[in-house]
């Protein structure tokens, strides 16, 4: 898209965006709301609260069902991985692991084949 084009366009959004704004402006509601901001910002100065103290004097469970942008946030317990043991019936030899990452099952896995060595798991 051209310069040009770019440009009509977004002076078509703004055009349209500032319509949308003059017609907001004539809305009785929205004057109401914009009062009652105003009334009630006044009347928190006049006893020197904001906005925050007001939500945790009317609510004080909301700190518990959202986390402020400054605190760091509570992380969700992982479930412990379970302990696997494996068996070689060649060897005997045990290996007791958290994951698939254990150098010597890697190795069993590539000699004898994935699905030999999880037949091998004893818990």
């Amino acid at each position: 898209m051209s310069r040009l084009a770019e440009f009509r366009k977004l002076e078509q959004q703004l055009a349209e965006q500032l319509a949308e704004l003059e017609s907001m402006k004539s809305d009785s509601g929205l004057k109401k709301e914009m009062e009652f901001e105003s009334k009630l910002r006044a009347l928190l100065g006049e006893y020197g609260f904001s906005l925050k103290n007001i939500i945790s004097i009317l609510d004080p469970e909301v700190r518990d069902r959202t986390s402020t942008p400054g605190k760091a946030s509570v992380k969700a317990v992982r479930k412990a991985r379970e302990v696997k043991i494996y068996k070689n019936p060649n060897s005997g030899e045990l290996i007791e692991t958290k994951g698939g990452n254990h150098r010597q099952l890697k190795e069993w896995k590539a000699e004898f084949g994935v699905e030999t060595v999880e037949s091998w798991r004893i818990q």
